[in-house]
């Protein structure tokens, strides 16, 4: 796997912040540098990086393995998440020791990835906190009874990615590896017992998800936040590729209210 790393060296510790992408998602996307550069200036290690299985390969904007990205599946996913935050606890970090926080670590999820750090959390105590952006509620609702007989009887679905055209398979092991781990997959039933605090992020305009998915996530437990973006749509502002040198403004927003909700609870001082 493919990881990023942002900090500034200040001969302190900081904590460390984990992005997880969402589905078609990859971590050089749109302004995702921008919001890395935000989080080092902010006083945190921010750390993003390209699930093994999303697709991307030899050139990090462009979807070039189709045959990996069909071969994804939400088990893989928490495989790949895990051992991003083991790299991280066990202080394999390429930044000076001193300088990183190993018990403050916080996930950020975008869309799908919303999902995989909600049911992480809910089987890993590691990490303190936790935001998710856009995120889904339940993976169960992507497929409609109809289509999955297609799929099973085809082996591959196909999902178009509109900013390339390109038609990537997602084969029936995705669903094959879903409904053989209903407890383990299960993002409703993480988002109720999880014992982290939780911030929930949407656009009121997300057309992708729908806000409705953030107000059960929010519900789920009656300390979990909710912060709705006024027109937000579901990346808030970002587009790919993203030329600008400043973040748009939604996701500005966004970015800030997880940097005060992560600081409302470091310390500055754990090893």
């Amino acid at each position: 796997m493919l990881v990023d790393l942002f900090a500034k060296e200040t001969g302190g510790r900081k904590p460390v912040v984990i992005f997880a992408h969402g589905f078609k998602g990859f971590k050089d996307w749109g302004p995702w540098d921008l919001v890395g550069e935000a989080f080092a200036e902010a006083g945190f290690v921010f750390v993003k990086f390209n699930f093994s299985h999303n697709g991307i390969s030899e050139n990090p904007l462009e979807f070039t393995d189709l045959e990996a990205f069909g071969q994804n599946n939400f088990s893989k996913e928490q495989t790949d998440l895990g051992k991003i935050i083991d790299w991280v606890a066990n202080g394999n970090v390429g930044i000076p020791i001193n300088e990183v926080s190993r018990r403050e670590i916080f996930l950020i999820g975008h869309s799908r990835g919303g999902g995989t750090v909600l049911i992480k959390a809910g089987h890993d105590v590691r990490m303190k906190k936790l935001v998710t952006w856009a995120s889904v509620a339940d993976y169960g609702r992507f497929w409609s009874k109809e289509a999955m007989k297609t799929w099973e009887a085809d082996g591959v679905t196909y999902v178009k990615n509109g900013r390339t055209g390109q038609m990537m398979p997602l084969y029936w092991q995705m669903y094959e590896d879903f409904y053989a781990n209903p407890e383990k997959l299960n993002i409703p039933h993480s988002a109720a017992t999880i014992q982290q605090d939780l911030l929930v992020i949407h656009g009121d305009a997300d057309p992708v998800v729908p806000l409705s998915a953030a107000h059960e996530l929010k519900d789920a437990q009656e300390r979990h936040q909710l912060l709705e973006i006024k027109g937000g749509g579901h990346t808030f502002g970002g587009a790919h590729p993203w030329t600008d040198t400043a973040l748009p403004e939604g996701l500005g927003e966004v970015v800030q209210a997880s940097i005060d909700f992560f600081k409302s609870s470091t310390s500055g001082a754990e090893s």
